[in-house]
């Protein structure tokens, strides 16, 4: 139905629509898995690249990282998603079993939900038999409970997100230190990590509504420190070895 028929305005670039949670749930896990990707991987090859100038050795420990990285990475957002869902699905059957035992006390606390967000308490009690006629389950998992029982978050997406997005992350210092020559690999390196970082730092920012400047900033710094010091520490420990 068109909004102008109904008398809706439209609000452009504010998200009204079903489906936003899960959506943002995985792009989080995305954005998250690639930075991780991206900066755990620059500051293992760069290490081992400080500690020996052998492409083979820098490339299997790269190789190594973003293979433990990435199923490391999606075991714990399945993990941390499963427990969430399982949360949000306990509290789903304790809300149908009390709206089945108790349906009258159930619609007077929706109501008080509503008296204290500001409605009187007769539009508020209206409100909450109007919508416990429609749909109690979902009148009281939104508001009591601040879940869509329609769009629960998904361990699997967001595990496959953070999987492929680490991986993705991972190649860029993984191919930044493999390619050039020795003298320049880890300049090189580090320069396409600092892109990398201000690619996510900014959709990152972007996808929580925060200051771009700001999250690219820090994402940088936290990454070009990380390098130093695994740089540093690779290179004592080449000549301790050596």
């Amino acid at each position: 139905m068109s909004t102008e028929s109904d008398g809706r305005v439209p609000h452009e670039g504010e998200p009204h629509h079903n489906g936003l949670a899960g959506r943002l749930n995985w792009l989080r896990a995305g954005v998250l898995g690639a930075n991780d990707g991206i900066i755990s991987t620059a500051g293992l090859v760069v290490g081992v690249a400080g500690a020996t100038a052998d492409r083979t050795v820098i490339m299997a420990a790269g190789v190594a990282g973003l293979v433990a990285g990435a199923l490391s990475m999606a075991g714990g957002e399945y993990v941390s998603v499963s427990t969430q869902r399982d949360t949000e699905l306990a509290a789903l059957r304790k809300e149908e079993r009390e709206l089945r035992e108790m349906p009258e006390a159930e619609e007077r606390e929706l109501a008080e939900i509503y008296e204290d967000k500001g409605l009187s308490p007769e539009l508020a009690t209206q409100v909450a038999h109007e919508l416990t006629v429609k749909d109690a389950l979902h009148a009281h998992a939104e508001a009591e409970l601040q879940i869509d029982p329609d769009n629960l978050t998904s361990p699997w997406q967001a595990a496959w997100a953070s999987f492929l997005s680490f991986a993705v992350g991972a190649l860029i210092p993984l191919i930044a230190i493999a390619l050039p020559p020795v003298d320049a690999r880890v300049l090189t390196c580090i320069a396409a990590v600092v892109v990398g970082l201000v690619l996510t730092g900014y959709v990152s920012a972007r996808l929580g509504g925060a200051v771009a400047r700001r999250a690219v900033l820090r994402n940088v710094v936290v990454g070009v420190l990380a390098m130093v010091v695994t740089y540093f520490v690779g290179v004592l420990f080449g000549v301790t070895v050596g």
